[in-house]
């Protein structure tokens, strides 16, 4: 497979801000209490130290914008951005169009380290401290370091990588159950976890995740010139001075690292990591160059928007937010399989 280089241009650059804004506004301004579209953006530069405007809100009004609902879009940006992005790079380490975040083990080790959070009554799932995000983060961290040393073992190629990985998984996911069939009573707020959520009571989940999600893009926007040369394979690779196992541990490493850290303060969430890749490279190109950041701008946007249906198509209740991208994501997949039958990455 031949990648013809791509610039990122600026019309895409400037359709994935869009995107970003449109969704940031309506995640303020859509709700039981509903903000029209210009006090929301008012009240977001009223907001940054330095500037002021007047939005003409209420105090009530503007707290709730400013306290209650930006920092979940916040986070809801740097989950969906964190996601889609990993999931792009898993995609270019591995040459595979089909893989997504999760691969090595990271949703299963993460479920396990949470549920034991929970069913031992360590906390509640929200707070800088709490232990249930740091259980889920250290979960997921292991489940990679597993996968690693079971794909070392195996012959240090991606596919007993991807095999150890998915041994991996189903073992953590096995012991899973286990624990939360000894411990019954913690099935609903366990699930509550595992179904994925955004909802957060202040900034402590978005600075928990902001660190990681520094780094991971950081190493992931270095290399993507460098992905762009693995999809022609790895001899060729070679031949134009990469060493493919170096790229692809750096990259890997970084993304599984971002992954742990979103899924740990956002439970469960499938899908992110297939749906906007994809959408990215169909509309803009496959180039790593555009892909990596325009899946950062439009899996932000995505998730903000995912969550806004998530907190008002059943309103006053509200659906776990990996139920809405799983009813989309599914028939995506399928689109995807079928589409990428006969790509050899």
């Amino acid at each position: 497979m031949t990648i013809e280089p791509t610039r990122l241009r600026a019309s895409a650059l400037g359709a994935g801000f869009a995107a970003l804004v449109v969704a940031v506004v309506a995640g303020l301004g859509v709700g039981p209490v509903g903000i029209a579209p210009r006090a929301v953006l008012y009240a977001l530069v009223d907001a940054v130290p330095g500037l002021s405007a007047d939005s003409g809100l209420s105090s009530i009004h503007e707290a709730i914008v400013q306290e209650v609902r930006l920092p979940r879009v916040v986070l809801g940006l740097l989950v969906g951005a964190t996601l889609s992005v990993s999931g792009a790079a898993y995609q270019g380490a591995f040459r595979n169009p089909l893989v997504d975040p999760y691969l090595l083990g990271v949703a299963a080790g993460a479920g396990l380290g949470a549920t034991i959070a929970i069913t031992q009554n360590l906390g509640d799932g929200a707070g800088l401290v709490d232990l249930v995000p740091l259980s889920a983060f250290a979960g997921a961290l292991f489940a990679v370091v597993l996968s690693y040393g079971a794909g070392y073992i195996g012959g240090r190629s991606t596919a007993s990588l991807v095999l150890a990985g998915v041994a991996v998984a189903s073992f953590l996911t096995a012991c899973q159950t286990y624990v939360l069939q000894a411990n019954s009573d913690a099935f609903r707020e366990v699930y509550s976890w595992i179904l994925g959520r955004v909802a957060t009571s202040g900034w402590s989940e978005p600075m928990l995740l902001l660190p990681y999600f520094v780094v991971a893009v950081a190493v992931m926007l270095r290399y993507r010139r460098a992905l762009d040369i693995l999809a022609v394979g790895d001899e060729e690779a070679q031949a134009l001075g990469i060493d493919p196992r170096r790229v692809r541990i750096h990259v890997v490493v970084a993304a599984s690292l971002g992954a742990a850290a979103a899924v740990s303060v956002s439970g469960l969430i499938g899908f992110v990591g297939i749906i906007v890749p994809h959408v990215v490279r169909l509309v803009f190109g496959t180039s790593y160059r555009v892909l990596i950041p325009l899946s950062i701008l439009f899996g932000g946007a995505f998730m903000v928007l995912a969550d806004l249906a998530a907190r008002t198509l059943v309103e006053p209740a509200e659906l776990p937010i990996g139920v809405v991208t799983a009813f989309l994501g599914a028939p995506f997949f399928v689109v995807v399989l079928r589409t990428s039958r006969r790509e050899v990455w």
